[in-house]
């Protein structure tokens, strides 16, 4: 199903042309945005893109100066965040330090006034579901970055929000912690099910685990789409290249592990576009060979216009290729990703204004 073929109450959060600005410094630039219920939807970009204003935005933590926040149908533009139907997680783990697990998890429980019981068998479940059983009696002290995170979404989670945002949640983290959480979150929102807007600057998270990604630039989304979408069929320059590297191939934005390299030019190439053909075979000198596990990052210099560029080629190809500095090589491309397409929705291509003002 397209947005643009959507109801509104396929949308847990609806923002319309909300603009916030700081000083000179604009932060929303009108923008349009939808969530479909029960997706995790990451918002993607580089600092000072909006993202954060975004998220906060939709939390009620910063008000827009114009624009309207729906979730599940219900103006909260003017709606303090306690009475959203939110939790929100930030980067930085805001615990009680003096409370334990159990009682952290419970806080929001017990200002609620649940009966005991209740709290009991939430915390209890909530605790297993991050994978926390044998945590209760710890204090935040005792525990590891990354499961701090874990109590401080189980807290998020026990009041049953109507949403979830989660502000990069990992960041803090060092990379292998933060790739063991992002496969963990996605399993637990698959099991879970809670409408979810996910801050990050990082680009592998957010393809790794999101069903939409939103990329934002300057204060506004540039496009919204699967991964797939987003990747495969960039909108535009910026999209291509913050979404992952980019080599610059005779006029042509290509992927660096779409690019061939070879000894011959007359090299032919099985499967490939015709964009791809429509490049020819680019004559190159290589400057340096890097090794990155199982691949090989080859950075090369274009013999005919002196600019450089790389390639990702598998390590049994460089070994096959025995590739030194100085050699010449032939390189061409395998498939040009197609920039320019319409901003993506939720399964076709569709216009992002078009397809919030159809779901208001």
């Amino acid at each position: 199903m397209s947005e643009t073929q959507r109801q509104p109450a396929d949308y847990a959060i609806t923002v319309r042309d909300a603009y916030k600005q700081y000083g000179d410094f604009v932060a929303l630039d009108h923008v349009d945005f939808v969530v479909p219920s029960g997706s995790l939807t990451a918002l993607l970009g580089p600092s000072g893109s909006g993202k954060s204003t975004l998220l906060r935005t939709i939390a009620g933590l910063d008000q827009p100066d114009s624009g309207t926040v729906t979730i599940n149908g219900r103006d909260v533009t003017r709606v303090p965040p306690q009475r959203r139907g939110i939790g929100f997680v930030f980067q930085h783990y805001a615990a009680f330090k003096h409370l334990t697990v159990r009682d952290n998890v419970a806080y929001g429980l017990k200002i609620r006034k649940r009966p005991k019981a209740e709290i009991k068998d939430k915390v209890d479940h909530l605790l297993e579901v991050v994978g926390l059983s044998g945590f209760h009696t710890r204090y935040p002290n005792q525990l590891s970055g990354g499961q701090r995170q874990r109590m401080a979404l189980a807290r998020a989670l026990a009041v049953d929000p109507q949403v979830l945002l989660l502000d990069e949640p990992f960041g803090a983290l060092d990379a292998k912690v933060r790739e063991d959480l992002r496969a963990w979150l996605r399993r637990l929102h698959d099991e879970v099910h809670v409408t979810t807007v996910l801050v990050t600057h990082d680009q592998a998270e957010a393809l790794d685990v999101a069903d939409r990604i939103a990329v934002l630039n300057k204060g506004r989304i540039e496009q919204v789409g699967t991964p797939t979408q987003v990747y495969d069929a960039p909108a535009n320059a910026f999209v291509m290249s913050f979404l992952g590297a980019v080599s610059a191939l005779n006029g042509a934005l290509v992927r660096p592990h779409d690019i061939r390299v070879g000894r011959r030019p007359d090299m032919a190439i099985a499967g490939g576009d015709g964009s791809a053909e429509s490049i020819g075979v680019v004559r190159a000198t290589v400057d340096r060979v890097v090794t990155l596990g199982f691949e090989v990052r080859v950075e090369l210099t274009n013999a005919a216009t002196d600019t450089p560029f790389s390639a990702q080629i598998t390590r049994g190809d460089a070994e096959a290729l025995a590739l030194r500095e100085g050699d010449t090589v032939y390189v061409r491309a395998t498939r040009v990703p197609p920039i320019g397409h319409p901003v993506t929705g939720g399964g076709e291509e569709v216009d992002q204004q078009s397809a919030v003002t159809s779901s208001v």
